[in-house]
């Protein structure tokens, strides 16, 4: 299984945003210390704050902060919301897929049960745990502030 780079953003984002704690965060800052387009990460954002898992703020001195706290966001419920499809293989996909064997193969099953256990792991964390080498990610960032 692979997530997008779209989910990938998103944990960068919260990682990033989780790092700066209350102090507001501008998408430009996060597109250029990770090297991110800018454009792209508009859109990581606006699902994000749609989502609940970030706060916004509009305006000259705007910016984002977490809308709650890091130990509150859970890993698995973030991964689901960003990705937009979890069917791992054809026929996961009852609209369009077309498989001969349809009935009678056991990999959708085992397939399903394999991505129920990756997300079983997932949401065993949350974002405070991502965070858990604060100086180092800092450091990494180059986030001076703290």
């Amino acid at each position: 299984m692979r997530l997008t780079t779209y989910t990938d953003y998103s944990l960068r984002v919260l990682i990033f945003v989780g790092l700066k704690g209350e102090n507001l965060t501008t998408i430009t800052e996060i597109a250029e210390r990770y090297n991110i387009s800018r454009n792209h990460l508009m859109k990581v954002v606006n699902q994000l704050s749609q989502d609940g898992y970030l706060k916004t703020i509009r305006g000259k001195n705007g910016g984002m902060i977490l809308s709650r706290p890091a130990p509150e966001i859970n890993l698995g419920d973030v991964v689901r919301d960003m990705e937009d499809n979890l069917d791992i293989v054809e026929c996961f996909d009852k609209q369009k897929g077309c498989c001969q064997i349809d009935g009678y193969c056991r990999l959708q099953g085992i397939l399903e049960e394999a991505v129920i256990a990756f997300f079983d792991v997932l949401s065993k964390y949350t974002l405070e745990d991502l965070m858990v080498n604060r100086s180092g990610l800092q450091k990494a960032l180059s986030l001076n502030f703290m």
